[in-house]
């Protein structure tokens, strides 16, 4: 969590901005971002110069050549003339970070960057920014992914087109309930800033081993790690800068976020090519039925994005494969013939493993929407059992358009019940509770339904009256109560 000075910080960066005629959020975030990665490559630089020096060596791979000096977050903040700030920054550090491919000429971020455009044109907004920007402590990771996350928090153009940023504490319960190991490839396919797999990728550089070690320390994990875990895909151009940058400062070297419409035919061609995916697709929307790619209208008939996207999920994973995903509720009871072969192809045909209920306040401001998570295994041979439930009433934060914290959470209980719901004795079976299982048999009885007040029990309990001639009799004393203190006012009035 970022604390209300470090908060206060990026609210007047974000205002000096404004004050300067770049009004746009997008574009805010763009040139905040691209100033944040060249101090990251400059504190990564001098690492690596610290660390030579202590062995007495030359700098290994150094990151800025000698003819590139200047570019440097280190050089040219100190620079007193402002006007030579700015044509350092705009014709020799942005351009270096446009061509910046860390070691792969042809990497995504280089195609994404092509069209990146450096808008600050006036030497006292830049000086201004990269002073304040100076103050704003960087060094730990985790405030450093606190802060990025508060700045996107800003973009009041989240709920168009049934597209929400998803709150950061629901990705990274998300992760830690699908629980990544160290070899997965994982894909957003409709990556926005890329929030899922920021969290993937932090999740697993905590991960130990029985032993203590850290996973990514074993041979060949941190190559994998950094070249080809990470994948998403947007249509959005100035999502897929934001999202590589994102993941940049967060680590990652060659992140694979690539320009798709993910349910169109041109993009149809991508198929079984990941381990786990996590998404929170676009929905509430409807396409152009002769836009969608026909092998996922093969599978449902339908225009509607909430469910095409189900059926993409299927068509990118590998047999194995598992993902978790953010669905409206209609998903979950729709009654049209292309909701019920949805979710009857997760139980019929896949595993499905769990529905988590979620509260209609999680995405407020930006939409009051009723979601649900769906978390299930791709087999092509059925397996499911039974699915498991969860009750989640309380994320932790109000849920009104404040969202401000609150001591009643979920979030904690409901990562416990899915750890140990192998377990003997776990909870599971008393459906009154917050979590429990239901057969598949009975699912398919209920056609399918897998919204949880279908099949949660509500506990009643007993409440016992006294009798009505005790009632009547009490209510008769009231009566004579009222009418001695009315005799007892009309003495007093003489």
């Amino acid at each position: 969590m970022i604390t209300g000075e470090m908060r206060s910080k990026v609210d007047r960066l974000w205002t000096t901005f404004w004050n300067n005629g770049i009004s746009n959020p997008l574009s805010v975030i763009e040139q905040i971002s691209y100033l944040l990665f060249i101090k990251r490559l400059d504190d990564l630089e001098l690492v690596k110069e610290r660390r030579a020096q202590r062995l007495g060596e030359a700098v290994k791979e150094p990151i800025f050549s000698v003819d590139k000096q200047m570019c440097r977050w280190s050089y040219f903040k100190n620079l007193s003339n402002a006007e030579e700030m700015l044509k350092i920054v705009r014709d020799e550090a942005f351009p270096f970070i446009k061509n910046l491919g860390l070691g792969a000429a042809e990497s995504t971020y280089v195609r994404h960057m092509k069209d990146a455009v450096f808008l600050i044109a006036s030497p006292a907004l830049l000086a201004s920014v990269v002073g304040q920007i100076e103050q704003i402590p960087m060094e730990d990771r985790d405030t450093k992914g606190d802060l990025y996350e508060y700045m996107l928090s800003k973009l009041t153009t989240a709920g168009t087109n049934g597209q929400f940023r998803t709150p950061r504490h629901i990705i990274k319960m998300m992760v830690e309930l699908m629980a990544p190991h160290p070899r997965e490839i994982i894909c957003d396919p409709a990556c926005g800033t890329a929030g899922f797999l920021v969290a993937a990728a932090e999740y697993l550089r905590d991960l130990q081993d029985s032993e203590g070690n850290y996973v990514l320390n074993a041979p060949g994990n941190r190559e994998h790690f950094n070249r080809q875990m990470f994948h998403g895909f947007d249509f959005d151009a100035t999502m897929l800068r934001i999202g590589s940058m994102n993941l940049m400062l967060h680590g990652i070297e060659d992140p694979q976020i690539e320009a798709r419409d993910s349910l169109c035919e041109d993009c149809a061609g991508v198929t079984e090519s990941f381990t786990l995916i996590l998404a929170n697709p676009p929905f509430k929307g409807s396409l152009e039925k002769s836009t969608i790619a026909k092998d996922l209208t093969k599978i449902v008939t339908t225009t509607k994005t909430e469910l095409l996207f189900i059926a993409l999920i299927l068509r990118l994973l590998k047999i194995g494969g598992r993902a978790a995903a953010i669905v409206p509720d209609g998903v979950l009871f729709g009654s049209s013939t292309a909701h019920k072969k949805v979710r009857e192809m997760l139980v019929e045909q896949h595993k499905l493993d769990g529905v988590i209920s979620m509260p209609s306040g999680v995405f407020k401001p930006y939409a009051g929407v009723s979601t649900a998570v769906l978390m299930f295994t791709k087999t092509g041979a059925g397996g499911t059992d039974d699915v498991w439930f969860y009750d989640m009433a309380a994320d932790g934060l109000s849920l009104d358009d404040k969202r401000q914290p609150v001591a009643e959470n979920d979030i904690p209980d409901l990562l416990k019940q899915w750890r140990e719901r192998g377990v003997a004795g776990a909870t599971g079976g008393v459906r009154t509770g917050k979590a429990f299982f239901v057969p598949k048999a009975e699912i398919a009885a209920n056609g399918y339904d897998l919204s949880i007040n279908r099949y949660k029990e509500t506990e009643y309990a007993e409440v016992s009256y006294e009798s009505p001639k005790v009632i009547l009799q009490k209510l008769r004393s009231l009566e004579d109560e009222i009418r001695a203190d009315l005799d007892a006012l009309e003495e007093l009035l003489g």
